[in-house]
């Protein structure tokens, strides 16, 4: 199992290079290219208009490594161009570069054109332990707002088959809630009880599904037991499914702020690996993400 961020970059190294599109890049994204480059495991692929991507290059560490470019005179069709490359296989990971992200996720999420593979993409955002090797998930904490029960299933499913290529054979799930009883009154609760009922019927393979669990539950057996919840998944969760982004996306950034752990991210239920651009994840984390999209495009899984 992968447990670190080093680990996940180390396990990437010596294979196939990845294809990996950057529309309009910048700077900061050539800086994380020529890494990933010496690593060994990406092949960047610049897309722009063509004298103005070699004069950033030769400005960079990059234009000593191995890299393409795609002359795009438009650079409003940058991006496009980079889905295209994706979508006829000349290209395996797409990331955002220097696009703005409200463009940029409209463009790969569009139902014709895009990258959407099924109905519904999420975003996990993958963090990494302080004190111990382990990497825990939490979706959905970007893509969907207030997720009902058959958005939740796609997301759950989601964070199983990353969770597979993290290697977690049997992951268990914290479906959070605000309480740990279902109450009709919270419909939360209730996507929780259906998911965890869905589990016990293997709709999710072997992974282990609880809830609804408060936070005090999901992270602490010993608080679980005084509210009488027994259950694998107390203390020891590999996945944090969230109710809404208001909860997921606050959650992960105390972690990353107050606790001062790492995280990184990734965009899931694509034809492809998509890296969106989250600004409080480093370059060192960016790197991480990088990695595991690797990973996922070798062993075949979330994308085509």
């Amino acid at each position: 199992m992968i447990g670190t961020f080093q680990k996940m970059i180390a396990s990437a190294r010596g294979g196939v290079r990845a294809r990996l599109a950057v529309p309009l890049p910048i700077k900061q994204d050539l800086d994380l290219l020529c890494r990933v480059t010496e690593e060994g495991f990406i092949l960047p692929v610049l897309i722009g208009d063509g004298g103005a991507m070699e004069s950033l290059v030769k400005k960079s560490p990059l234009s000593s490594l191995e890299h393409e470019i795609v002359n795009v005179e438009d650079p409003g069709e940058a991006l496009s161009t980079a889905i295209t490359l994706v979508r006829e296989g000349r290209a395996d990971i797409l990331m955002q570069g220097g696009i703005g992200q409200k463009p940029f996720m409209e463009e790969v999420l569009d139902a014709k054109n895009g990258l959407l593979k099924s109905k519904v993409a999420s975003y996990a955002s993958i963090v990494q332990f302080q004190r111990r090797e382990k990497l825990v998930l939490v979706t959905d904490t970007f893509i969907n707002n207030f997720p009902g029960i058959a958005e939740k299933q796609i997301i759950l499913e989601n964070a199983l088959g990353l969770a597979g290529i993290l290697g977690m054979e049997e992951p268990k799930v914290a479906v959070i809630s605000a309480i740990e009883q279902v109450n009709p009154s919270i419909p939360s609760t209730l996507d929780a009880a259906a998911l965890a009922k869905m589990a016990e019927r293997g709709q999710f393979g072997k992974a282990v599904v609880d809830g609804p669990l408060d936070m005090d539950c999901a992270l602490s057996r010993v608080a679980a037991a005084r509210k009488n919840v027994r259950s694998v998944v107390t203390g020891n969760a590999d996945i944090y499914l969230v109710p809404e982004i208001e909860t997921g996306l606050p959650l992960v950034q105390a972690l990353c702020f107050f606790g001062g752990m790492k995280t990184a991210g990734m965009m899931l239920g694509a034809k492809v690996p998509v890296i969106p651009d989250i600004p409080f994840i480093s370059d060192e984390e960016r790197a991480a993400e990088l990695a595991l999209a690797v990973l996922m495009t070798r062993k075949g899984g979330n994308h085509e």
